[in-house]
């Protein structure tokens, strides 16, 4: 199957269901399906009006989530248009490397990303079309030798181009081997590569998935990530459309609580950050009430849980996690008040899930089991019984694009994809994430030490806002002890020091330093202690995943 025919699918057996819903002109929308095949076929006015050649050419897209990041992206691979999806908050030569190693002759983008644009392709002759998308796309300026054109105006076309388009649309299909996507890599431990995904990646991916998570047909999906990004995209994205659900865009974060009430959704995926910032606005706003204090200790702590439920609109059937470790306290935090959570894993080169659980099966602090349809191995094994996890499946990428060597790689002879996350099985084959491989820790007494184990423990305390743990050498040593860098919570400190009378920054920062040890002593093993804490103020580098770029970190705390 391909995107399209899911979409397709959609539009002959649903077309007045809601596809989308969004704010737009100080009022709610909600967009059917049949009005999305309409808006899909009035982009494929602009992918005529520019020459496009579906199957032999790439396409940029870099916008903020909208409804017409859906629309491009349905016209470009739906009519076998290979599209390269970017963060819009890339810096210009970022965006440069991705433009070029992507070989993309167009890119559609939001209008306030022309200074960006124009730096980035300046030197990119291949990139020969702009098409800027959303308000004020008609002021804005041609780049310097660039067709560039505004996406409402050539879309707002006469009846006589829309039906060319129509026809156009129709006389290009995608297959299953058909390059969908290329989806760059966040870069957190290297330079971004494309994973080049086909349709048939996709398709099977969510096949899978809903064959093993048991998803409603028309759920209704609140869409808070980034579409550019492969977990919101298939979860967000690809499962509503295979379910003839819908996609519910949030103004911003800042709106989510006031959103939540009005779009009332089924479901909401989440990064781990963004779900501990959501269980700490529930926790601080319980602990404010007299009587969500009251209620428990009388016995009706399902008050307090239909009251949280209500907070998320009153429909909450699911909150899955994802895209990076998550804190199982705050797992249990949410299924103590009441919140259906689960939480998965994959990655970009597998379209991306590879494990996920099921609510009935859920294990705290494992990912579930592997997909069906996919094998694996795990190799290299420690004592522990922790290795690398290797995958293979239909949902596993081509390679990485124009990159023999790389691919060569990650993926090896037997076509099995090497994750480099480290893990452990259970009796039930349930995934335990230990950590990823180029990120381990080994001391001088030969003993792997995984990073995310004690950054976990850390972000416990109150007094920290964020926190990254790596190895590092002392002088005149080659094996690692493990060291950390930390980023305090400047109100929580600021109170701490009004209590304590401090009056020196070197006294607060020991009394951090304290703080940490006393945590990690209550929970760790003598050898994973931090030996080193590096306390800074500036908050520290994030992927658009809000992953920590750890090669940025990389021999930081090393001694000369």
């Amino acid at each position: 199957m391909t995107i399209r025919s899911f979409f397709e699918d959609a539009v002959t057996c649903s077309p007045q269901l809601p596809a989308q819903r969004f704010f737009q002109g100080n009022r709610w929308v909600s967009r059917s399906y049949a009005g999305l095949k309409e808006r899909v076929i009035r982009a494929s006015v602009v992918l005529r009006h520019l020459n496009l050649q579906p199957g032999r050419q790439n396409v940029a897209l870099m916008m903020e989530n909208c409804p017409e990041w859906q629309e491009i992206y349905l016209a470009l691979a739906g009519s076998g248009l290979a599209v390269v999806p970017l963060d819009p908050k890339l810096r210009v030569n970022e965006v440069h490397h991705i433009l070029r190693d992507s070989e993309a002759v167009a890119i559609f983008a939001g209008t306030r990303l022309k200074e960006v644009i124009a730096q980035a392709v300046a030197s990119l002759p291949g990139l020969t079309s702009c098409v800027w998308v959303g308000e004020g796309s008609n002021m804005v300026e041609a780049v310097k030798g660039r067709i560039s054109c505004a996406y409402e105006a050539v879309t707002n076309c006469a009846a006589a181009a829309y039906e060319s388009a129509r026809e156009w649309f129709e006389s290009h299909r995608p297959s299953e081997g058909t390059t969908a996507s290329i989806v760059y890599t966040s870069g957190t431990t290297g330079k971004p590569k494309g994973a080049v995904l086909t349709h048939g990646n996709f398709t099977e991916n969510v096949i899978a998935t809903l064959a093993w998570v048991k998803f409603l047909p028309h759920e209704n999906f609140l869409n808070v990530l980034p579409l550019f990004h492969s977990f919101s995209f298939t979860g967000n994205f690809m499962i509503p459309l295979r379910l003839k659900g819908c996609c519910s865009f949030v103004r911003s974060m800042k709106t989510l609580a006031d959103d939540m009430k009005v779009l009332k959704p089924n479901i909401i995926l989440a990064v781990p950050l963004m779900a501990e910032k959501l269980y700490s606005r529930i926790t601080e706003k319980l602990n404010r009430s007299a009587l969500a204090r009251l209620l428990p200790r009388i016995g009706l702590k399902a008050v307090i849980r239909k009251m949280v439920r209500a907070s998320f609109g009153g429909k909450l059937r699911l909150l899955g996690i994802g895209g990076a470790p998550t804190d199982v306290e705050v797992l249990k935090g949410f299924q103590s008040i009441g919140v259906p959570v689960l939480e998965g894993y994959g990655l970009t080169e597998c379209s991306p899930g590879v494990a996920y659980p099921t609510l009935e099966s859920f294990v705290l602090g494992t990912v579930g089991q592997v997909l069906p349809g996919m094998e694996y191995k795990i190799i290299d094994t420690d004592a522990t019984g922790a290795g690398e996890l290797c995958v293979k499946g239909p949902n596993v990428m081509r390679g990485y694009y124009k990159n023999d060597e790389a691919t060569a790689e990650i993926i090896d002879a037997d076509g099995f994809f090497h994750t480099g996350d480290l893990v452990r099985l259970d009796e039930r084959g349930n995934v335990r994430i230990c950590g990823r491989r180029k990120a381990l820790i080994v001391n001088r007494e030969g003993k792997n030490i995984y990073p995310e184990e004690i950054e976990q423990v850390i972000e416990r305390c109150p007094l920290i806002q964020d926190v990254i743990v790596l190895g590092y050498c002392a002088a005149g040593e080659t094996s690692e002890r493990v060291g950390a860098i930390v980023v305090p919570n400047a109100e929580a400190l600021e109170q701490k020091r009004a209590e304590t009378g401090w009056t020196t920054d070197a006294q607060a920062e020991e009394y951090v330093r304290g703080e940490i040890l006393a945590l990690c002593h209550g929970h760790l093993a003598d050898y994973k202690l931090p030996r080193k804490i590096v306390i800074r103020s500036e908050a520290l580098e994030r992927t658009s995943t809000l992953k920590v770029r750890r090669v940025a970190y990389a021999g930081a705390l090393d001694e000369k």
